[in-house]
């Protein structure tokens, strides 16, 4: 028996791949848009677009938030947390208090 890799889908550019959730993002196109550097490339694409539908796209934004409101965004892990903290320390910010 082979598992299940979900249903094939196509996205806007062309892209075929499979998904078992109903989760609307091409991972093809996720990793084409993935950052080659900055903050954002260090952390998962769960979590970068959570901070960008916020409109966060820079740290001095992110140092506006606590970690508490970072961590109740969909698509954000405990796990980025040292990360983000990592970027904001490197740039002589931290989370608001």
């Amino acid at each position: 028996m082979s598992a299940n890799k979900g249903t094939l889908r196509t996205c806007a550019k062309g892209h075929e791949y499979y998904k078992s959730s109903d989760c609307p993002v091409c991972p093809i196109c996720e990793q084409e848009n993935k950052p080659a550097d900055g903050f954002f490339s260090k952390i998962g694409a769960p979590a970068r677009r959570a901070l960008e539908h916020k409109g966060i796209i820079t740290l001095q934004q992110l140092s506006e938030l606590t970690e508490e409101e970072v961590l109740e965004l969909h698509g954000m892990g405990p796990s980025t947390l040292p990360k983000l903290n990592e970027a904001l320390a490197s740039e002589g910010l931290t989370f608001k208090s």
